[in-house]
């Protein structure tokens, strides 16, 4: 870890395009300005730290989340979905009164 001493309006350059300036120094704390590209995520350590674990959180899924998204996957649709209606095509041919086979004509 590198340790500097820097006074009120001093700047710390990073990596040229990142700029650190000390804003005001209290007996309790330092502010500082941080100018860095937008491309570049700047977070408080606790903030990053919390934004970690609510993601771990978010992705890890116990034994009953994988059951019931299985659960789903698997199920059939519901009658509610409307089905695919049958195309109206030729009328049906007549059947015996057995139901078997169309009689022939």
């Amino acid at each position: 870890m590198l340790v500097l001493s820097r006074r009120v309006g001093e700047r710390l350059v990073i990596g040229g395009d990142i700029v650190v300036t000390v804003i005001e120094v209290r007996s309790d704390g330092v502010r500082l300005g941080i100018d860095a590209p937008r491309s570049v995520r700047v977070h408080r350590a606790e903030v990053l730290e919390a934004i970690q674990s609510e993601n771990e959180q978010a992705v890890a899924a116990d034994d009953g989340t994988e059951a019931a998204l299985r659960r789903i996957i698997a199920a059939p649709p519901s009658a509610a979905t409307p089905a695919a209606s049958p195309s109206p095509a030729a009328p049906a041919a007549p059947v015996d009164s057995s139901g078997d086979a169309p009689l022939d004509r």
